[in-house]
């Protein structure tokens, strides 16, 4: 196979990466649909007890809540320009550069998923969560498909890394 093919293969086709982060935008939008039309607000559904609840929550804040608590009118504002430059900063990196396949995946699916946050922050001016994770008094912050997919976006990071400085 010819070093040309073998970096197209590796790197993938671009179209192929945005339909990840479109993909990751369309699922995490319509799930929250589902949620916002059939789960009542704070409302608490076991799925596995002790484990797993479905909910229905409003994050007016950043990640993990942060912000959440603060009225400054100027909050919404700031999140929505953050992450909008940040988003640009990723999409600029994923156009121009040719990483490993990981780093492309794990670039769209954090692209995904920020942009569909992003857009609850423009249009509701909140995220909706909805997927709450407990085990005896550990509670973890409840969150979305889009926090997933950046997650797992980061995770693709953090291996493609490990990989280049294990093949160094």
């Amino acid at each position: 196979m010819s070093e040309t093919l073998v970096t197209r293969v590796r790197n993938g086709p671009r179209f192929m990466f945005a339909a990840i982060a479109l993909l990751i935008l369309v699922g995490d939008q319509l799930t929250k649909k589902m949620v916002q039309a059939s789960i009542p607000p704070q409302a608490v559904i076991p799925v596995v007890p002790h484990f797993f609840n479905l909910t229905h929550t409003q994050n007016s804040g950043a990640a993990f809540g942060l912000f959440s608590g603060s009225s400054s009118p100027w909050k919404s504002i700031l999140l929505i320009l953050v992450s909008g430059a940040l988003l640009v900063a990723v999409i600029a990196i994923v156009w121009r550069s040719r990483m490993q396949w990981e780093a492309n995946v794990g670039l769209s699916l954090i692209l995904g998923g920020a942009s569909s946050n992003l857009l609850d922050r423009i249009y509701r001016g909140q995220v909706v969560d909805f997927l709450d994770f407990y085990f005896r008094s550990y509670h973890w912050f409840t969150f979305n498909l889009a926090d997933s997919a950046i997650v797992v976006g980061a995770g693709f990071l953090i291996l493609q890394m490990v990989l280049a400085e294990q093949h160094r």
